[in-house]
């Protein structure tokens, strides 16, 4: 039930819910309010002062307005609306005292800093501070933290907003930082110096509102006017992230999370974040062909006529990679399919319905889970397979939702959860004991589905769901799998029936997949992975941030990724490279731009026009049977190294030995 009150604002008189803070109400009425410890995705400290109004009728002194609610405000003497000023001689007064406060250790580090140009502290002391200070003592120093190889610091910066301590606290779940001391002893510490354990860490690059945390790998390299700013989603995941990319001159300089509340928040994870680096090296910048049992560089034409002559006449089968735009496999599917032959994407072997979209994608939104009264994850770990959908459960869970996990034990979900036991009979006891209530979601992982009865595990969580009352979602790891399954990127039977006696394998970047001896293998891709190696023909593709290409998140719901820069070299656009070899086995398909194939991709898979919208899928139940014997296991082995671009990256490989140091560390006996 809506409780709206009236309150004038500057002489503004507006409507809002009673239980806003003060300075959402001034942000509904169009009133910028500075502040430094606010952050709306976090709980409020109340600490920095920067957010002073003036209450008419209230206290003779300014009242922090992230801490005051509309509701807590006294109406006029005759019953008018409660007055506030943002503007007032007291509030100017105020903030250049508190600015004042401020700076009177921050150190005069901006020529030097990482943060010059995007810093809140810079804007807000040219905006509200005042050209003098009345301190002339020495300012204070403070000893740097060791966060690990992600996060760089410069404590002497800090301004004790709290804002990464609230973060890593509330919202990535661990319990590593904190503040000690009291005046100026004051200080932003990490227990035992320990470095940050969250694959989730670098947000607090962006939520840092001065120089004091910054990114260590990006450090020093381009100030941010120097970039060319690039909007596009993330595959590191299926979750379909938004990002910005940014670029000066050819390279990837670093990579900022984009707001999108339906999606990922304002969240990234540290492999979406810090990969970067492995799109510069291990690159296949020109065609290779082999010759006597060694890959030798080639031309375009010698390549493709190569790759052509091969597939003449030959048992083909193609494999979508999990980094595949949608144009990319439909224009692969074409062309095999005019051959004759067959296509999968379900490379890691997922058991999915073609053609039952609410059984291969579900019909839960990711927003739903705010809203979740009960959350059961069945062969997933969502810490490693989408941290920021992880973080999503966690919020849920804080807000009192109860997660119920069936699959491997000891998994560290940086939230309490009730294990229901191991796999399959845990799964059938569920269903047959489950009773409807409110605001149910069940999210099935990969590990449950990937080992031939993954229908069957499918139609008991559909039947979970129906008893319910609730919603499922399937959470996928590959940004490819959802388009390809679209647009029917798949042969019935599975991988096995689409390789079984093929003597040309087309592999479209399926980097996960060992191909045995025997086949041609024609390779297209953009990192000299496990693909490359064993190719007899390869073809340099564009990697995600080199090309527009569409991607088709965990929800089903579709977003264009936009080319940041070119590829290097030779290297094409992966629709282009397709539609070059289309020519070559002289079957041309009937597009020469992106524009006309997405045209034809519309025509044949119509929701995948509804750009940046999720589908109702409807409800085809499968077959509910009990399932046999066996534990699910979980889909991920090494958050860091799931795909090429990430065993390219030099940061990665850290990262991944970090984290295996840290699981094998003998632990001192309680």
């Amino acid at each position: 039930m809506s409780d709206l009150r009236k309150i004038i604002i500057d002489d503004t008189e507006i409507e809002v819910e009673g239980a806003m803070t003060l300075i959402q109400a001034c942000e509904q009425a169009g009133v910028e309010i500075p502040r430094f410890c606010y952050h709306e995705r976090l709980t409020i400290a109340g600490n920095c002062r920067m957010c002073l109004v003036e209450v008419v009728g209230g206290p003779p002194k300014p009242a922090a307005s992230c801490a005051m609610q509309v509701k807590d405000l006294r109406p006029g003497p005759e019953g008018q609306p409660p007055v506030v000023k943002t503007n007032s001689p007291m509030v100017k007064k105020a903030r250049e005292g508190v600015m004042e406060f401020m700076l009177i250790n921050h150190p005069l580090d901006c020529p030097i800093c990482d943060q010059g140009g995007e810093c809140d502290l810079q804007d807000q002391a040219m905006a509200y501070g005042m050209s003098t200070t009345r301190f002339s003592e020495a300012k204070r120093a403070v000893d740097d933290l060791d966060l690990g190889p992600l996060v760089s610091t410069t404590m002497t910066r800090c301004i004790s907003c709290t804002r990464c301590v609230r973060f890593t606290s509330e919202v990535a779940g661990i319990t590593q930082m904190g503040q000690t001391g009291r005046g100026e002893d004051a200080e932003i510490t990490s227990y035992l110096n320990q470095t940050l354990d969250s694959n989730m860490q670098g947000n607090i690059i962006d939520l840092c509102p001065v120089g004091a945390l910054t990114s260590k790998p990006y450090a020093f390299s381009a100030r941010p006017w120097e970039l060319s700013k690039t909007e596009t989603i993330d595959v590191m995941d299926a979750l379909g992230s938004n990002i910005r990319v940014d670029t000066k001159g050819r390279e990837v300089m670093r990579i900022l999370p984009r707001n999108h509340d339906g999606v990922n928040e304002e969240w990234i994870s540290d492999k979406t974040r810090f990969v970067w680096d492995g799109l510069r090296r291990q690159r296949l910048d020109r065609p290779y062909v082999r010759e006597n049992g060694k890959l030798r560089p080639a031309s375009w034409g010698e390549a493709l006529t190569k790759a052509a002559e091969a597939m003449k006449g030959k048992k083909v089968a193609a494999l979508v990679g999990d980094l595949a735009p949608v144009e990319a496999s439909f224009a692969l599917k074409q062309i095999v399919e005019g051959l004759g032959g067959t296509i999968e994407c379900r490379t890691n072997g997922a058991v999915l319905p073609a053609g039952n979209r609410s059984a291969y994608v579900g019909t839960a939104a990711i927003e739903d889970i705010d809203t979740a009264k009960a959350i059961y994850l069945i062969g997933t770990n969502p810490r490693d397979e989408a941290p920021v959908l992880n973080a999503r459960i966690r919020k849920a869970w804080t807000q009192g939702a109860d997660v119920t996990v069936v699959g491997p034990k000891g998994m560290d979900l940086t939230y309490e959860y009730i294990q229901a036991g191991p796999g399959r009979a845990v799964l059938n006891r569920l269903v047959d004991h489950a009773e409807a209530g409110e605001g149910a979601i069940v999210i099935v992982g990969q590990g449950a589905i990937t080992e031939g009865d993954g229908i069957a595990v499918l139609g008991q969580a559909m039947a979970l769901t129906e008893k319910l009352g609730g919603k499922m979602m399937v959470l996928h790891t590959a940004a490819s799998r959802v388009g390809a399954m679209d647009i029917g990127a798949v042969t019935e039977g599975g991988l096995d029936v689409a390789m079984e006696g093929a003597e040309v394998i087309y592999n479209l970047g399926a980097d996960e997949i060992e191909v045995g001896e025997g086949p041609f293998v024609i390779y297209q891709g953009s990192h000299g992975d496990r693909g490359a190696h064993r190719a007899d023909v390869i073809l340099p593709g564009a990697a995600y941030t080199e090309e527009n290409g569409l991607f088709v998140n965990t929800e089903g719901r579709p977003q264009l990724a936009m080319r940041a820069g070119f590829a290097p070299g030779e290297a094409k656009e992966n629709w282009a490279i397709l539609r070059a070899l289309s020519a070559e086995l002289g079957a041309a398909l009937p597009y020469d731009t992106l524009a006309s194939l997405r045209q034809a991709l519309v025509a044949e898979v119509p929701h995948l026009a509804k750009i940046d919208q999720v589908i109702d899928n409807g409800w085809d139940a499968l077959p509910a049977k009990a399932l046999g014997k066996g534990g699910f296991r979980t889909e991920i082995a090494d958050f860091y190294l799931t795909n090429p671009i990430a065993r390219a990256s030099e940061l990665m490989a850290e990262l991944s030995a970090n984290a295996s140091a840290r699981m094998s560390a003998d632990l001192a006996a309680e």
